[in-house]
This record gives C-alpha cells, structure tokens and sequence, in this order.
C-alpha cells in the first residue's frame, strides 16, 4: 500500500517579486500566518526564506527568521524547513546563516550549480512596486546559481553533522542526483533522506513527464529503497506534477515560491488555497495525507525540542 503523501508547501521563496501578487507574504507576520494556514489545510513540511518587510527583497538575517519561526511553532505542529538557497546572488555564508542560527529539523541544500534564469519574468510587467525587482530578474541573463563540491561539503559539515539537521536534497537536473550519490558514497549522507526533484526552472530540466519518469528510474537506481522522493513543478506545471507526483507513489510540494496561481489566470489567494486544492486531488486518489509526526518517523528528524526557536 502507499503510504500517506508528504505535502510540503513552499510560502513565498526567493524568486517572486512584491509586484507580481498582492498576495505573497512579505512581512513577519505575513510568512508566519501563511505557514500556519498552509499546516492547517495539511501540509506536513513548511519549507521557509524570509523577507525585507520593507521591500520584499530576499533577506538571509537570522533576526528576520526569529521574527516568525517562534510564531510559527507555537501556532503548529509541521516540520520548519529552511532554505539555504537563500536568494539569488547571496553567499554560501549568507545562505546558511539563518539555519545554523535556528538549528531547525531540516533545511534544503541544493545539489549542483545551474543557469539560474528568471529574466523572462521581468518582460510580462511594466511598472514595478520596488525599484529592485526588475534588476534582481533581469541579473539572471548572467547568473550561474553555485553550489559546488565544497560548498555542499561544507553544509553537510557545518549544518548537518554539527546541528543534527537533515536535509530536503534539491535535484534540477539528472546530474544532481549523481551528486547527491557521490555524498552517499563517501559517507556524508546517510539513510533515509529526502530528494526534492525540480522542473521548469530555465537552466534545470523541463517540466515534461518524461523527465519526472527518467529521474526517478535513476534515482531507484543509485539509492534503492534509501529515499523519499517529492516533486515541485514551476508555474502552471505545479498541479499536474504534484497529481502525477502522488500517482506514483511518491510526494510533493506547492506553495507561492512555486507557483503565484490557483487556476489558469487566477492568482492563488493563500498558500492555504494551494494545500486545499491538491489535498482535494490525493483523497479522489484514495490515498492519505502524512501529518507531521509521521514524516519526523519516516525521516528520521531530530525533533521539533531540538530545534532553537
């Protein structure tokens, strides 16, 4: 049998600019009611970047974290999940701050450098809230997003070994999960992790299902039964993914970072609206919902009394 679907639900990223909807979380507050909103509709793991309140630029300052993860707890039981993505353009340093102040159960770690382009988003407006969104697009023309041998090394070193956290293992392409097993090879990685496969980022792989199906056969292949795997899809592509995700058993993400809409044309009003319409989808599926106790088993996590915040 299938066990229970592992939602995680992506608030408001790195990539969406203020402009683009009123509706992405920006402020403390906001994250921290989207977060809750999203764990109330059923997502198990809220998979977190934090803002400027100021502007909506991406902000790696630990003291902006702390501005919602206490709350955030409080509020519920999912498994907090920080981005060391960070925003495009931050160092490795940068990226990892937040985490390594928090010491959360998990956190993403990315798992090649790729042509990380956002710039055609920049040509669908012509005014914009803040004067930073358009250039923070457009830099992506000449942006390699980096995450090299070392850098991943020392993630694993510094956040993982040191902190006991694990790790939701962001694949763009074929070539990343090869990576990810040469970490497994030496010993940096071990059983259960979490393999997060990503489509229609230009630079990664397209989001066409015949790249979901060939991912996965690799994966099956280098790692056997060592894995959890989950899908994200960008743009229109989130649903049919995350739907094609949970046929073959496996798991999913949605959230604002992945996708700003609910429908063709229609802007998502929450994150919550998202978790909602595709927990709809996994019950006509006959399959469960994971609550977040369980992925802590079927991950192995820490535990959220190990965490600081």
């Amino acid at each position: 049998m299938n066990r229970p679907v592992i939602i995680t639900c992506a608030v408001t990223g790195g990539i969406h600019t203020p402009t683009m909807s009123p509706y992405l979380p920006i402020t403390p507050a906001e994250i921290a009611e989207a977060a809750a909103g999203a764990a109330d509709a059923g997502a198990s793991i809220i998979h977190l970047h934090a803002r400027n309140p100021d502007n909506g630029r991406p902000d790696y300052r630990p003291e902006t974290f702390m501005r919602f993860l206490p709350v955030i707890r409080e509020r519920c039981n999912a498994v907090v999940n920080i981005s060391t993505g960070g925003g495009l353009g931050m160092t490795i340093d940068e990226r990892l701050a937040a985490a390594l102040h928090a010491s959360p159960e998990m956190a993403s770690l990315n798992m090649g450098s790729l042509n990380f382009g956002i710039f055609p988003m920049a040509g669908k407006y012509t005014s914009w809230k803040y004067d930073w969104e358009r250039e923070f697009l457009e830099m992506t023309r000449d942006f390699i997003f980096p995450n090299t041998f070392r850098t991943i090394e020392h993630a694993l070193k510094e956040l993982g070994e040191a902190h006991g956290t694990r790790f939701e293992f962001e694949c763009y392409d074929l070539g990343h999960l090869y990576n990810l097993a040469h970490f497994v090879d030496q010993g940096m990685i071990r059983p259960p992790f979490f393999i997060q496969m990503i489509y229609g980022i230009l630079g990664g792989a397209g989001a066409d299902p015949d790249n979901l199906m060939h991912m996965h056969n690799i994966a099956v292949k280098l790692f056997g039964d060592d894995f959890e795997w989950s899908v994200l899809a960008a743009g229109r592509h989130q649903m049919p993914f995350a739907t094609q995700a949970a046929m073959m058993g496996g798991n999913l993400r949605v959230g604002l970072e992945d996708s700003l809409y609910i429908g063709r044309g229609e802007l998502a009003t929450s994150n919550a609206q998202q978790v909602n319409k595709i927990r709809s989808v996994i019950g006509e599926l006959g399959l469960a919902v994971a609550t977040p106790d369980q992925v802590r088993d079927r991950l192995a996590l820490k535990g959220a009394g190990e965490v600081n915040f």
